[in-house]
C-alpha cells in the first residue's frame, strides 16, 4: 500500500469483526513502527498488546467502574483541559454528533449515548487491544514522540490490511489496565488502541471526520 493511501484510508474504526489477527502480523507492524522518530533517539514508548482473556478481564473491570461512575478526570492526568475553547469544543462536538447521527442517536438520549460510549471499553469488538506508555519522569517532548510512534503503528497497520482506533477514553480508568498488564508504577498511560479488521457492514464505519481547510492552519512566511 502506498503511504498516501495508508494516510487517506486511516480513520477511527468503531466496529470490528471477530477475525483474529496473527501475532506475527502484530510483530511485523511493531517492528516497522520502531523506526518512528523520537527526540535524540530516546524511543520513550512502551507497548502492551493484549488479547483473549486478559483483554476481556480489562474490559469487565473497567465496565464495572463505569457502572460505579468511578471515572477519574482527564485534567487529573494533565491530559485534556477542564474547559475547551470554542474552536476545539466545536470540533469535538461535531464529530460526536456526526457519529450519533449515523447511529440514529438523538441529542439528549443519554441511555443510548452511554451505551455507545461503553463500546470503547470492549475495544469496539476488536480482537487486539494495545496500550502505550512512557516513563513517568519524562515530559511533553516524550509524549510527542509517543504520538509519532502511535501514528506510525496505525499507518503500518493499514499496510497490513488492518484498521485501528486510538482511544483516550481509557485514561480515566487506568487501575485495571496497569494491574492486568503488569505495567510498572513508574510509567504513565498515553493512550489505548483497538486493532483488527473493519466490519464493513457497520454504519458507524462510514464516518469520515471533517478536517479543517489546510489554508486555515498553515502559515507560510518568506515565500514570494
Amino acid at each position: 500500500m502506498h503511504v498516501e493511501e495508508a494516510i487517506r484510508s486511516r480513520r477511527s474504526i468503531r466496529a470490528f469483526t471477530d477475525q483474529e489477527v496473527p501475532r506475527e502480523k502484530i510483530e511485523k507492524i511493531l517492528e516497522i513502527s520502531q523506526r518512528a522518530p523520537s527526540g535524540t533517539n530516546t524511543q520513550p514508548w512502551h507497548t502492551y498488546v493484549c488479547t483473549g482473556e486478559v483483554k476481556d478481564a480489562i474490559s469487565r473491570d473497567v465496565l464495572t467502574l463505569v457502572e460505579q461512575n468511578a471515572a477519574r478526570k482527564y485534567e487529573e492526568y494533565d491530559y485534556y483541559p477542564a474547559e475547551w475553547k470554542d474552536i476545539h469544543r466545536d470540533r469535538r462536538r461535531g464529530v460526536g454528533w456526526s457519529l450519533y447521527g449515523l447511529l440514529g442517536i438523538e441529542k439528549g438520549d443519554r441511555e443510548r449515548t452511554a451505551k455507545q460510549s461503553k463500546r470503547n471499553f470492549i475495544f469496539f469488538d476488536a480482537p487486539v487491544g494495545l496500550f502505550f506508555t512512557v516513563d513517568s519522569y519524562l515530559m511533553r517532548g516524550s509524549w510527542f514522540d509517543a504520538g509519532l510512534y502511535m501514528q506510525t503503528v496505525m499507518l503500518a497497520a493499514r499496510g497490513e490490511g488492518l484498521h485501528t482506533c486510538p482511544q483516550a477514553a481509557w485514561i480515566t480508568f487506568q487501575e485495571p489496565i496497569f494491574r492486568h498488564l503488569g505495567i510498572p508504577d513508574d510509567q504513565v498511560l498515553v493512550s489505548g488502541m483497538a486493532m483488527g479488521y473493519e466490519d464493513t457492514s457497520a454504519i458507524e464505519n462510514t464516518l469520515v471526520s471533517d478536517r479543517e481547510d489546510v489554508a486555515n492552519v498553515t502559515h507560510y512566511i518568506g515565500f514570494d
